[in-house]
């Protein structure tokens, strides 16, 4: 338990942490990952380049500072840190070696004026609340997911064992269990870890999963990214027969139950998480509006499956906006970006519906916008970052 006298210090460098809170976590990261060359796995280099990683995670210790008294005032920030954390299988011994690099920083960047041995005694004694906080909860979710049906502890080897096209950009991927076992069933929603050793590098990745786990495998459809190192691995390079360790399903974006209107709303390869969502909804009576938005229909995936269910289930309407139209692929019902007049077109006239919507970062900005001025409480307006997680401001 933190002392009085050492939240009130915390909570007095909020104004250093809004003001140079990136710089210092972007030293930290440098530091870290050259010292400790151990955790660099856990890390995807590419938002490490973009600045999306530091930037989360200044916003998480800043967000931490902030409510050093009221942790329960963080929401589901917590919850989104621990099931990336699992996904990744993040472990206690990686602890201190963060809470090392982020003490020097501290003092590193802040200087020892600021940084005094005040100072760095309560950051450490926070830091070290944080991590018993973290590692308690995450150690309860791994002995869950072991003990729960076709669940398993760490790393489990599977196979691929078919791959489909299904855009000139994403391929989808399928995998067994080597071992023939049951696998764990997956939340609608969720995504999955998996660990590769490309050119003698050991990495790390998440990658929602885009079909229900009832069939005994589990499906990721991935986009191919420009110069992204591991998407473009497993679209030139990972063949059927091959085997992968993967990590148990985790996630807290997962469809809650309700009879109300469901929205589903994607851009680009966000549609993936969207599709085991709708799978399970269509075994309700609910309503379901599923709204996908792409560049062009050469690179919309799972047109045609979504189109099948929506001609065999009368719950169900699509829509569907093109940015462009590529004068190949079969019509959108509107060209041009989703406005907020076309949104509210498409959304049911009864505003009380459970949304769900992934995307860009800029896509999800709008949407946010557009649903909160078209009357979608707040509450039931829900979304997912595929990388860090940061504002939708």
């Amino acid at each position: 338990m933190l002392s009085a006298q050492d939240r009130a210090i915390v909570k007095s460098t909020v104004p250093l942490l809004e003001s140079g809170g990136e710089a210092l976590i972007t030293h930290f990261y440098r530091m870290m990952l050259s010292e400790y060359p151990e955790v660099r796995p856990l890390f995807n280099q590419a938002h490490q380049a973009s600045g999306d990683q530091p930037r989360a995670l200044a916003n998480g210790v800043l967000m931490y500072a902030r409510h050093i008294d009221q942790l329960d005032q963080l929401g589901d920030l917590v919850a989104k840190i621990i099931n990336k954390h699992v996904a990744l299988q993040i472990l206690p011994e990686h602890y201190p070696i963060v809470g090392t690099c982020l003490l020097r920083a501290i003092s590193e960047v802040l200087g020892s004026e600021i940084a005094t041995p005040e100072v760095m005694s309560a950051w450490g004694a926070a830091y070290g609340q944080l991590a018993d906080i973290l590692i308690g909860a995450e150690a309860a979710i791994y002995k869950e997911k072991a003990e729960a049906p076709g669940g398993w502890r760490g790393a489990r080897s599977f196979t691929l064992v078919k791959r489909v096209e299904e855009s000139a950009e994403i391929t989808s991927f399928y995998f067994a269990p080597v071992d023939k076992g049951p696998i764990l069933a997956a939340e609608p929603g969720q995504y999955i870890g998996m660990k590769l050793l490309l050119e003698g590098e050991e990495v790390r990745r998440n990658y929602s999963l885009s079909a229900r786990s009832q069939s005994g495998q589990y499906r990721i459809s991935v986009k191919r990214e420009a110069g992204g190192r591991v998407s473009n691995y497993l679209h030139d390079q990972f063949q059927v027969g091959a085997t992968i360790d993967l990590f148990t399903p985790s996630g807290e974006f997962t469809l809650a139950a309700s009879d109300k209107p469901l929205v589903l709303i994607s851009g680009g390869v966000g549609i993936t998480p969207t599709l085991p969502m709708l799978e399970a909804a269509l075994a309700t009576e609910r309503p379901i509006h599923f709204i996908h938005c792409a560049r062009n229909g050469g690179v919309h995936a799972f047109r045609e499956w979504v189109d099948g269910l929506a001609a065999q289930h009368p719950q169900l309407k699509r829509f569907y906006c093109y940015a462009e139209d590529d004068g190949v692929s079969p019509a959108a019902d509107k060209v041009g970006m989703l406005s907020q007049e076309q949104l509210a077109a498409w959304l049911p006239q009864e505003r009380d519906v459970d949304a769900y919507f992934l995307g860009p970062k800029g896509f999800m900005a709008a949407i946010k916008r557009h649903l909160k001025a078209l009357g979608v409480p707040e509450k039931q307006s829900r979304y997912e970052f595929f990388g860090p997680a940061s504002a939708l401001e």
